[in-house]
């Protein structure tokens, strides 16, 4: 069994920061690629976030010079650092991540539970 597990959402005046975690746990051999997508009422998921295992990352047009992806190998958790928050940026953040779980011979895409961020104005 994989688990990923969100935290750090809330609500946040415009302007403010916010730092998401996500940590993955179970029978995991390997954590790669990792993600944070969010969905606001309305609209479709999108992608917000990318980090390679090595580091390399990349991000939505709409919060480049904002956020920041981060991650710790170490304890298979990915951050996302939230700053000059605008009410756009409200939605339910979801993380995800390419996981080869013990006994596996492939890696599947698996995501968490989401997280709400509401940011008022």
């Amino acid at each position: 069994q994989v688990q990923l597990v969100e935290s750090g959402g809330g609500l946040v005046q415009a302007g403010g920061s916010l730092t998401l975690s996500c940590a993955a746990s179970g029978s995991i051999v390997s954590v790669n690629a990792m993600a944070w997508h969010r969905q606001a009422p309305g609209k479709q998921r999108e992608l917000v976030a990318g980090i390679t295992r090595g580091g390399s990352t990349n991000y939505a047009d709409s919060v480049k010079g904002r956020f920041t992806i981060s991650r710790e190998n170490a304890k298979k958790t990915v951050y996302l650092r939230m700053n000059s928050l605008k009410p756009e940026d409200t939605a339910v953040y979801y993380c995800n991540a390419d996981i080869l779980r013990l006994g596996s011979a492939y890696q599947y895409t698996y995501w968490g539970q989401g997280t709400q961020v509401t940011v008022s104005s």
